[in-house]
């Protein structure tokens, strides 16, 4: 048991969870980060990778997906156990004041808990055909997590928002063809981005709707997609299929743990603490007076959370720990 507890489990592992992390390293706690998306990076690698932010202090624009490669790194520095494709359910605390962290495949043991799930746990909006499960994990896809796979492959993209077509853009230099299919004739994508799609060799095929997948026990091996008010189907052969048909939020299980909740955000106080004792949150899923909700502001939030949460674990730390530069030598020698 003493060596499955954790200081402080994470439950997000999007920008905020990321550098929760980072800091709890830095505070010498034993950190375990746990979410629901195959990968990390939260939101901001399954909806945008492509997309500037603009809010992050001393950049003054940086891609999403280049932001989450720097927190990564920046977070494994200090060995975090990282848990991913995994929803909690439940937490329990114990008499002794330590929680059960129940997830949909196991039992995670810790200290304290951050919560820091954005607006919730994601999950894809799935192709409606009960033979594409068998799929997943093939060559049907929702998430790309390494761009390699798709070299000198005939790739389809279904969806037209910036997801869809910010993948399309990325895979069009390094695939041998890339289809995107789009149920509208218009892309909800950002025009910069639907401009550079129609300048590149991307296939449009606007406005068609996904009639059929066809495949054997292993791979997707074709599609059949119908144009807007026609019988006749067109019939793509394919190497690989991608699926952009947005995302799924919901704070699901997270409303039941007794968590006091106003307008669907997680109350803390000044020094992130709810009002369930261990229990901490930080980032977009919280709301305190003055709150504003940017990435900027959610590493904050998450420094005083691991601060308070140092404080807990050990009544004997200091909440206003030494400066970074003194700390951080000072943990690495």
């Amino acid at each position: 048991m003493n060596e499955d507890m954790y200081d402080v489990t994470i439950i997000g592992g999007g920008p905020i969870g990321l550098f929760a992390a980072f800091y709890g390293g830095m505070r010498q706690l034993k950190v375990k980060i746990i979410d629901s998306l195959p990968h990390l990076g939260g939101q901001l690698n399954a909806l945008y990778p492509e997309k500037y932010i603009y809010d992050v202090g001393g950049f003054p624009k940086t891609k999403a997906k280049d932001l989450v490669e720097q927190l990564v790194e920046q977070a494994m520095q200090f060995d975090p156990k990282v848990v991913l494709n995994q929803t909690v359910e439940n937490v329990v605390k114990n008499e002794d004041g330590n929680f059960q962290v129940v997830s949909n495949q196991e039992v995670h043991y810790s200290k304290t808990i951050l919560i820091s799930a954005g607006i919730g746990a994601f999950e894809p909006r799935r192709i409606q055909d009960e033979r594409s499960r068998m799929y997943e994990g093939s060559n049907l896809h929702y998430y790309v997590n390494n761009m390699e796979q798709f070299t000198k492959k005939d790739v389809c993209i279904l969806g037209g928002g910036d997801s869809a077509v910010d993948w399309a853009l990325m895979l069009e230099p390094i695939a041998n063809q890339v289809n995107i299919i789009h149920r509208r004739n218009r892309f909800r994508a950002h025009e910069a981005s639907v401009e550079r799609l129609k300048e590149s060799r991307v296939n449009i095929l606007t406005p068609y709707q996904l009639v059929d997948i066809h495949g054997d026990n292993d791979r997707i091996q074709s599609i059949s997609i119908q144009k807007d008010g026609e019988d006749e189907n067109i019939h793509l052969k394919l190497d690989e299929l991608i699926t952009n048909y947005g995302f799924v939020s919901s704070l699901g299980p997270i409303k039941e743990w007794g968590l006091e909740f106003w307008k669907n955000s997680i109350v803390v106080d000044s020094a992130m603490r709810t009002n369930i004792e261990g229990i901490y949150a930080a980032g977009d899923i919280v709301t305190f007076n003055g709150k504003v909700k940017l990435i900027a502001t959610g590493f904050s939030d998450a420094a005083t959370a691991i601060s308070s949460i140092k404080t807990y674990v050990d009544p004997k730390a200091r909440q206003q720990p030494q400066h970074s530069t003194s700390l951080f030598e000072k943990i690495k020698s």
